[in-house]
């Protein structure tokens, strides 16, 4: 299965009655791996500000974290695993995996919970792929 597939079919799902706005698997580097038509442009210091993160637990709470430009507010998470954004009625949800970073982005009406299931499903399945 391609990585487009894999955003296209498991990330991008309908989840009772609801999608993930947009949604993405990068490498650790920032390299994109495929993401939706509609995800917003990463930059390097983004990815590189997440990884630190996953590293040190607690790094971007003061600053928030950042994905294309756009702010969310950093909220409960596993550490090192999952990270998880707030802004206003949406969100998003990164999942850490050997060698990548599942990205999901919402917004109402699907849940905090959803995009969370739809993420964390797919990482779950890619590290026991052994990526």
């Amino acid at each position: 299965m391609s990585w487009q597939a894999y955003v296209d079919e498991h990330l991008m799902c309908e989840i009772e009655g609801n999608h993930l706005s947009s949604a993405a698997i990068l490498g650790h580097d920032g390299s994109v791996w495929a993401q939706s038509d509609n995800f917003p442009q990463v930059k390097l210091e983004e990815v590189n500000a997440i990884m630190k993160d996953f590293e040190e637990p607690g790094h971007l709470a003061p600053t928030g974290l950042y994905l294309g430009a756009t702010k969310y507010m950093v909220i409960q998470g596993e550490q090192g695993v999952v990270i998880r954004g707030k802004k206003g009625p949406g969100g998003s949800t990164i999942k850490k995996t050997n060698m990548s970073l599942i990205i999901g982005i919402y917004d109402e009406p699907m849940t905090p919970g959803q995009c969370n299931m739809i993420v964390e499903r797919l990482g779950d399945y890619l590290i026991e792929q052994g990526y």
